[in-house]
């Protein structure tokens, strides 16, 4: 899909509901290319890539970016590094992050507002972003008016919050940029009225602390859960996010805490047994083990498949039937 003049996008088919419609590996430049995020770590986003690169560019990736450490845009870096000889670019925030998604070589680290490119007349803005991660950094291409917001921002729907404070803080960073004329989230599709898109986040957030403060005037001593059941319960919530509604209740509780607004009265956490911990040890021990044997399995397919295609049928036929003209 074309964006910009030097903006594309490949748009991989996501079914996770945390992530709308669809997740996005985006290729700024021509010739030599930039590419902003890399998607999961499995074969539906490299065949993607690899696929759009073969039908529609004539490119080389030189560069690759990351908006943040969570492996829907992060899994692919070593892949991308191997395939394409790509150049890693990381916020210095997400190095601890990151560990071994990290290629062997070939990584330069950045920091807050370095400015880089895939050529001289294409350059980006790395924008330090924190607030849905501590390493979420957001990338501006002036000359064209775009933003690509990784998780910062979605095109379909909030996002998830780690710190509510700073992750205000970094909207209005972002609204404040010259030029500003479309989004390009890691998520969902393009925003054209980034603006509006950004203000309409901000309202939001403010009306959902609004929310909690009255649910706590009303009923004092509510646990996070309840207080979600509570505002949440005019908006029919799928049942699968609850539990991410719950941990947005949980990130509004933070900032009012810290800001003196509400008083906490501390939990107990369960603790485990020994026995309870040994057991849940050996089934995740026995998991693991059921996954790498899937994907050995899974593998071992792929090759018989390809095998089969490229050879005769000599698990079909002792001998096989031969033809000539009559």
């Amino acid at each position: 899909m074309q964006v910009t003049r030097s903006v594309r996008a490949v748009q991989v088919p996501d079914t996770n509901p945390m992530h709308p419609q669809y997740t996005t590996i985006y290729l700024v430049g021509r010739g030599q290319t930039l590419t902003i995020d890399s998607g999961e770590d499995v074969d539906r986003y490299r065949w993607m890539l690899r696929g759009y690169l073969a039908a529609v560019e004539h490119a080389e990736i030189g560069i690759s970016c990351v908006t943040h450490h969570h492996a829907d845009h992060s899994a692919n870096l070593r892949w991308l590094r191997d395939e394409f000889g790509a150049d890693v670019r990381v916020l210095e925030q997400g190095i601890p992050l990151l560990r071994d998604r990290l290629p062997e070589s070939g990584v330069q680290v950045i920091a807050d507002g370095a400015v880089f490119g895939p050529s001289d007349d294409v350059r980006l803005q790395a924008i330090h972003t924190p607030g849905h991660s501590a390493d979420s950094v957001c990338y501006y291409l002036e000359e064209e008016g775009v933003l690509f917001t990784g998780d910062t921002i979605l095109g379909a729907s909030s996002t998830t919050i780690n710190d509510l404070g700073a992750y205000l803080t970094s909207l209005a960073q972002l609204r404040d940029l010259p030029n500003l004329r479309i989004m390009c989230p890691g998520h969902g599709p393009v925003i054209e009225d980034p603006i509006a898109y950004i203000d309409a986040y901000i309202s939001g957030r403010h009306a959902r602390e609004r929310q909690i403060l009255d649910a706590l005037a009303a009923q004092p001593e509510m646990t996070t859960w309840e207080i979600m059941e509570l505002i949440y319960a005019d908006l029919n919530l799928v049942p699968r996010l609850q539990r991410a509604a719950d941990r947005q209740v949980a990130t509004h509780l933070r900032k009012l805490e810290k800001e003196g607004r509400i008083k906490v009265y501390p939990g107990r956490p369960r603790e485990k047994t020994a026995e309870e911990l040994a057991r849940d040890e050996e089934e995740e021990h026995e998991r693991l083990e059921v996954i790498r044997r899937a994907d050995e399995y899974r593998e071992q397919a792929r090759r018989r498949a390809l095998f089969q295609q490229e050879n005769p049928w000599q698990e079909e036929w002792e001998v096989p039937p031969r033809y000539a003209l009559i």
